[in-house]
């Protein structure tokens, strides 16, 4: 035991770099490619909306055939699952772990689809539509959770990263699929990742903190060896998650809001979700067929297939740089593309309405414009404000909160991205097009300014290192 303790109190410099230095990594990938299934499955769910809308919007299926406003609805009505979904996310994750969580997940996903591909009216098609908005909420919860606790510092930021490039992805395949299907079988083709989640995760463990946190030290150490390597000198950090454990009560109450460590990290996840959404993200993304089709572009469907690629390119490049650069400087070089590249799609919009008024005919030397600022906000989005919340949001809170409030954090996403969705047409009537763009860019300002005053930089930093520095107590 003594030696044990001499070995925990050596120089922060040399165990961490003899402990990284042994580190395999190959099950840790493993368990992260398991677990990300969870957000390609999400990231369909998403993308499935706007290839199969045209599509139900012409059936020769009179009872399935949506008008404008179940058109809205089909498309939106994801979110209100997804924030209902992030509050039982938040129960499930404390009760039942992060493992059995994520496995339990995948159902709602399969049943969804399920509903979707049976429908015989418009009430099915949205039931299904709740369903695998339900079981989205619950994985944007656990999957940031799981990875961020498996996941050592020197790979955290990247692996957590990952969470939004398989979103990305799934939005793409789904654009890409309904090119080629039609939307049963692209329905069919979205309960495939669900299904691979399931199987998957029953190889994977549960993650050593929550295990520590439930008193289970025999499985949480060999939950720990099987992600580091049977060669890897765990002990280290085995010592500094368990003194970081045995701080803390085994549950959440109210009266842990009072604690700084608690409240601060809290704030901070929840307004980084709101200012996510605020930058008109998910309105942008859900519209961008119609949003190109303003603009001019005849091929609409494949200038969003063009918006999924770039965001796919650009959210791998974060990801392979988010532990060099940090989280902070992209947060806001991503602020700063987004709110010129928002104002700059405003200037476009007031343009081509300048020229209607005026009795103008083509628009096509405008064009450029548009397809320019949609590009750069993308990139913008997918290099800071796309990935990081969520990555922020699994590193900042205490084991023991972390349910709790990351259910705060994903209620509050999803239920920004209802409102913004939902009233993005109406704020183009009030505000004309060009108002509401340059609306998001005042709000991509804001985010900027609120990065440089309150995020902290979590890069390299333990889990235990991010919530001392929020207690202002010495980490162990």
């Amino acid at each position: 035991m003594g030696e044990l303790q001499r070995t925990a109190t050596l120089t922060s410099v040399s165990v961490p770099d003899c402990f990284h230095s042994k580190v395999k990594n190959s099950k840790l990938y493993l368990a992260t490619f398991a677990s990300v299934l969870g957000p390609l499955s999400f990231g369909f769910v998403l993308g499935y909306s706007s290839p199969v809308i045209p599509d139900l919007s012409r059936t020769s299926e009179t009872r399935l055939r949506l008008d404008a406003v179940q058109a809205s609805w089909f498309g939106s009505i994801v979110t209100v699952g997804a924030a209902v979904g992030g509050l039982l996310g938040g129960w499930m994750v404390d009760r039942l772990g992060r493992k059995l969580t994520l496995m339990l997940c995948s159902l709602p996903f399969v049943f969804g689809f399920t509903v979707i591909v049976a429908a015989q009216n418009v009430t099915m098609l949205l039931a299904g539509r709740v369903l695998t908005g339900l079981a989205s909420g619950v994985t944007s919860l656990v999957v940031p959770v799981y990875i961020s606790e498996m996941a050592h510092e020197k790979v955290r930021g990247t692996l957590g990263s990952c969470v939004q490039l398989m979103v990305v992805i799934g939005i793409m395949g789904a654009y890409l699929a309904g090119l080629f299907v039609d939307w049963r079988w692209l329905a069919i083709c979205g309960s495939v990742p669900p299904t691979l989640l399931l199987v998957c995760m029953c190889f994977m463990p549960e993650t050593p903190r929550f295990l520590l946190s439930q008193g289970k030290k025999r499985e949480a150490e060999e939950a720990l060896r099987f992600l580091r390597g049977s060669d890897a000198p765990i002990q280290w950090e085995w010592n500094r998650i368990e003194e970081a454990c045995s701080e803390q009560s085994s549950s959440f109450h109210v009266r842990d809001l009072r604690d700084p460590g608690v409240f601060k990290p809290l704030l901070i996840g929840v307004m980084l979700m709101v200012f996510q959404q605020m930058t008109g993200i998910n309105a942008i993304m859900f519209y961008a067929e119609n949003i190109f089709e303003q603009a001019h572009f005849k091929e609409s469907d494949l200038a969003s297939v063009i918006v999924g690629l770039i965001q796919v390119v650009f959210t791998a490049v974060a990801a392979l740089i988010m532990d060099k650069a940090g989280r902070k400087v992209l947060l806001i070089i991503s602020g700063v593309a987004m709110a010129v590249s928002t104002a700059a799609f405003g200037v476009y919009f007031y343009l081509v309405e300048a020229q209607s008024a005026a009795g103008g005919g083509s628009h096509a030397d405008l064009a450029w414009l548009a397809l320019l600022s949609m590009a750069v906000f993308i990139t913008g989005f997918a290099l800071g404000w796309g990935p990081i919340p969520w990555l922020v949001m699994s590193e900042i809170f205490p084991v023991k909160v972390r349910g709790f409030a990351s259910a705060v954090c994903v209620l509050t996403n999803w239920s920004m991205a209802f409102v913004v969705t939902k009233t993005f047409q109406d704020l183009m009537n009030v505000l004309t097009s060009a108002g509401t763009f340059w609306l998001f860019a005042c709000c991509c300002i804001a985010n900027v300014v609120f990065t440089m005053a309150f995020v902290p930089e979590t890069k390299g930093k333990t889990l235990e290192q991010i919530e001392s520095s929020f207690r202002g107590t010495a980490s162990p």
